[in-house]
């Protein structure tokens, strides 16, 4: 079920991993590394791939290589949003991709890249057709984030919620497909560069989208998914039950699972961007993943 494993999400943002406990990023490489041995001793054929980093920063891949962490993957990620988020212009996107290719020779996936519609709906479908121009033939893998819309209801998962203005609402609508089912002209120009693009969608504990999503995908002609298996949620009653649906129901596609959130017991403050206590439980839980859903899974 599982085409490769990523190792975190955005670990150089501080909605995904806090910098105040780890300013120097020592206890995150020392826990990429442990999950990167863990899940090649798992399966050695399995490519292994750094959590795309957002901002595109060749200074920290350049300290991810330092300490080591390079050696336990296979790839590098890079997320990019340009038109909602990044401080440079959607034309840059092969400088960007330049700028990593400077510091390591692994391949360069771009592991999330999209636009929202905040603003209007003919400006995503305008940044499908100019990014998948600009990406074209540049990297292994380029997955459009995301296939559906956030409900506003669930709140997006960022440091300062409200506080960061417009920047947060543009999270709520960087689906193809609004949250009430209907598809947004991106779609169209999204479904006429499937060749290009692979989807990101992630799903919420007991999602029920579940089967909506993989109903479009189908409909698109989606091969390469990227998802999240949420270490935090695999404390939860029935956590199981839920990741066996969910990776059954994903099983036609070439799936790219996140490992990632720690749980909020397990870190060394109560919150899922914290450092775990023992980085030893994260890669534990990447192996026990690995032999749940991985090509030698029952």
């Amino acid at each position: 079920m599982i085409e490769a494993a990523m190792i975190w999400n955005e670990p150089n943002n501080k909605s995904h991993w806090d910098p105040e406990l780890d300013p120097d990023w020592a206890l995150f490489a020392r826990m990429a590394s442990l999950a990167g041995a863990a899940i090649r001793a798992e399966d050695a054929r399995l490519p292994r791939v750094l959590g795309g980093i957002s901002p595109i920063d060749p200074v920290f891949m350049w300290n991810m290589r330092n300490r080591g962490v390079l050696d336990h993957v296979d790839a590098v990620a890079v997320h990019g949003f340009p038109l909602d988020w990044n401080l440079w212009r959607i034309e840059e996107w092969p400088e960007k991709i330049e700028e990593i290719r400077g510091v390591t020779d692994l391949p360069i996936w771009v592991a999330e890249v999209g636009v929202s519609s905040f603003g209007a709906d003919e400006v995503q479908a305008w940044g499908v057709e100019r990014t998948a121009g600009l990406l074209r033939g540049r990297a292994p893998r380029v997955h459009w984030y995301s296939l559906f819309d956030l409900p506003r209801a669930w709140g997006a998962t960022t440091r300062h919620k409200e506080a960061e203005g417009s920047s947060y609402y543009r999270h709520f609508h960087m689906g193809l497909i609004r949250a009430d089912g209907t598809p947004k002209p991106a779609l169209d120009a999204f479904a006429r560069h499937v060749d290009v693009f692979g989807l990101v969608q992630w799903f919420h504990f007991e999602d029920p989208r579940l089967d909506d999503a993989v109903a479009w995908l189908r409909r698109l002609g989606v091969r390469h998914l990227r998802t999240g298996l949420s270490w935090a949620d695999s404390f939860r009653p029935g956590a199981d039950a839920f990741f066996d649906r969910m990776m059954s129901a994903l099983d036609a596609f070439e799936v790219t699972v996140t490992f990632c959130f720690t749980p909020e017991h397990r870190g060394l403050a109560p919150h899922h961007t914290s450092p775990p206590v023992d980085p030893e439980e994260f890669a534990a839980f990447c192996a026990r993943m690995i032999r749940r859903y991985g090509n030698g899974a029952g």
